[in-house]
């Protein structure tokens, strides 16, 4: 990316427009809320940073390499779970939500790691599982124990059809029924995942009041927000309503992999329910409660992704932003697709705020997912910084990282060992952190035995400190990107609008009082066309020396090439900022 000079008409002129967008930018950046267009960057901790040389990563490692992760310039960073867990899902089974588990460190730790990322100027969101927790969560062991006792309605149980079959036809993510037999109740419990993650129930008072509690401890630690896992599963239908069946040609594997019959049905009952919106305005009203934290969502349903997104961000009084998977699907990019998203947001609900992701812990690594280029893995990034809403980078995404080959041996993830061999599960996007191209285990670990999953072998050569090295590598894009939507506030928080799809060209415009921003992204391998709206611009960054001339008149952009430019006109007043 490529920060152009103007070539001036009038030095006063433009010099007198730069300083006042300098204040602007600054002005906006220390008076609006810092999610609403952040940059947040996701933590696998297992994966980061072994401190202790037994081949997982830790608390402490994560808190030694925050130096590198400010110098990114991202806002924010997301830790996945830490806390206890029998780790069947790896930390997403939880079994005591204000202790860390030993694999991870301690409280000190976790202290240490807050202390430091704050005084870098980072905030720290944690991964808040509500939905569900391990079997092994003392709420379960008691609710299990008997059908009268004080937590017997914690979790959801159900009677088996006459015939001892399950009490309806859900099914889980992982893979077969939703239910459960427990012998010791002799009745169902539901698990939306593991059979050893049953799944909480919110219908019950007591169970809301106690997760509110949950959050309040560590709000009260000082952490900066949460990402609260699959947000659309906390109610149930009460009436235990079978789902219907989905026809081959609506179904839609964004959730679950294609072999999965969980694609095979419209969870209409399963999940995302009307009741939890009023539970969503209770623990906003809880996080509001303390100054500058935020609430960011996930949002799993391949049908009503978006729409549920807008209604769980909708006013003031809900999440404070969501995200989908449409972003996160196997299809790739286009201009037109990139268009139909946002078009149904705007539908859906006009002042939703989403946050865009490429990558995760749950999905392939969206440089192999894609297919990627070297051109393309730079024109994304560049698009998903300058897209309306906030955005999440996953660890490693930076330095372009693919999705990494991990035999069936090595496998850890019990997704991937039910579908072998059409599925492989989640590990690939999973494996260790590639800090250094030389020495063992790519700087993630000192051990002299096996990581916890594999180093990726193509990931050595595109480690933290070859990168850093070499000023083409990608990783200083991504800072590039990064810095460009921190000093330009139309691209953090400002208006979107006139989203057109010009051929393969995805074209549209960010502003906000007093900067008007024209962005163009060729999302295809061939040379294509696009015409700029009437304006003044001037060039203010692209992907590569482009020679475009006038960008007032029709312009063409080679294969993944993209081009962002600024309104020059002296009076933008009139332009609102969201």
């Amino acid at each position: 990316m490529n920060q152009h000079s103007p070539d001036l008409q009038n030095d006063k002129q433009d010099a007198q427009l730069s300083n006042d967008r300098a204040g602007a930018a600054q002005l906006s950046k220390e008076t609006a809320p810092w999610w609403r267009g952040g940059v947040i960057y996701q933590i696998y901790p297992r994966s980061f940073q072994d401190s202790n040389g037994d081949g997982v990563g830790d608390l402490a490692g994560i808190t030694q390499r925050l130096d590198y992760i400010a110098s990114l310039g991202v806002d924010a960073i997301w830790i996945s779970p830490f806390f206890k867990s029998p780790m069947k899902d790896f930390g997403y089974d939880v079994s005591d939500y204000r202790a860390i588990d030993p694999l991870f460190g301690d409280m000190d730790d976790f202290d240490a790691l807050m202390a430091r990322a704050h005084a870098l100027g980072l905030k720290v969101m944690i991964d808040l599982v509500l939905s569900h927790t391990s079997d092994k969560h003392p709420w379960f062991a008691e609710s299990r124990a008997q059908r009268d006792n004080a937590k017997s309605d914690w979790y959801v149980w159900a009677d088996a059809k006459p015939d001892g079959t399950p009490p309806n036809n859900w099914l889980s993510i992982f893979g077969g029924s939703a239910w459960q037999w427990d012998s010791r109740r002799q009745q169902y419990y539901l698990h939306n995942f593991l059979a050893s993650q049953p799944d909480l129930n919110f219908h019950c008072p007591d169970v809301q009041d106690a997760l509110l509690d949950v959050a309040r401890f560590w709000l009260e630690k000082g952490v900066d927000g949460f990402r609260l896992d699959t947000i659309n599963f906390y109610f149930h239908d009460k009436a235990l309503r079978d789902n219907p069946a989905l026809s081959p040609s609506a179904r839609n594997a964004s959730i679950a992999p294609s072999v999965n019959p969980y694609n095979h049905q419209d969870h209409l009952y399963s999940k995302s329910q009307p009741e939890n919106l009023a539970f969503l305005e209770r623990l906003r009203g809880l996080t509001d409660q303390y100054d500058a934290r935020a609430c960011l969502g996930e949002v799993g349903d391949a049908q009503r992704g978006l729409e549920i997104m807008g209604d769980y961000t909708r006013g003031e009084k809900r999440m404070h932003m969501c995200y989908a998977f449409e972003f996160l699907e196997s299809q790739p990019l286009t201009a037109d697709y990139v268009r139909q998203v946002f078009q149904r947001l705007e539908a859906a609900a006009g002042d939703a705020w989403p946050c865009w992701a490429f990558s995760n812990h749950d999905v392939p690594r969206f440089v192999s997912r894609w297919g990627l280029s070297r051109e393309s893995a730079r024109c994304l990034p560049a698009l998903m910084i300058c897209l309306r809403g906030s955005a999440c980078l996953y660890q490693g995404e930076e330095l372009g990282l693919p999705e990494a080959d991990v035999p069936y041996a090595q496998l850890q993830d019990p997704y991937g060992i039910e579908f072998w061999p059409e599925f492989k599960g989640r590990d690939g996007c999973r494996t260790p952190m590639a800090w250094q191209a030389e020495g063992p285990n790519a700087g993630f670990s000192a051990t002299k035995g096996a990581t916890w999953l594999p180093v990726g072998a193509e990931h050595k050569a595109l480690a933290v400190d070859h990168q850093e090295a070499d000023p083409e590598a990608l990783l200083h894009h991504y800072r590039a990107c990064i810095a460009l939507r921190q000093t330009n506030p139309a691209l953090a928080r400002g208006q979107q609008s006139d989203m057109e799809a010009q051929g393969p060209v995805l074209t549209f415009i960010r502003q906000t009082a007093g900067q008007r921003l024209f962005c163009a992204f060729n999302l295809s391998e061939a040379q294509a066309s696009f015409s700029p709206p009437p304006g003044q611009w001037k060039v203010i960054a692209d992907s590569a020396d482009l020679s475009v001339g006038d960008p007032n008149d029709n312009s063409q952009l080679e294969a993944w090439q993209y081009l962002i430019l600024q309104d020059q006109s002296p009076k933008l007043g009139h332009h609102l900022e969201e």
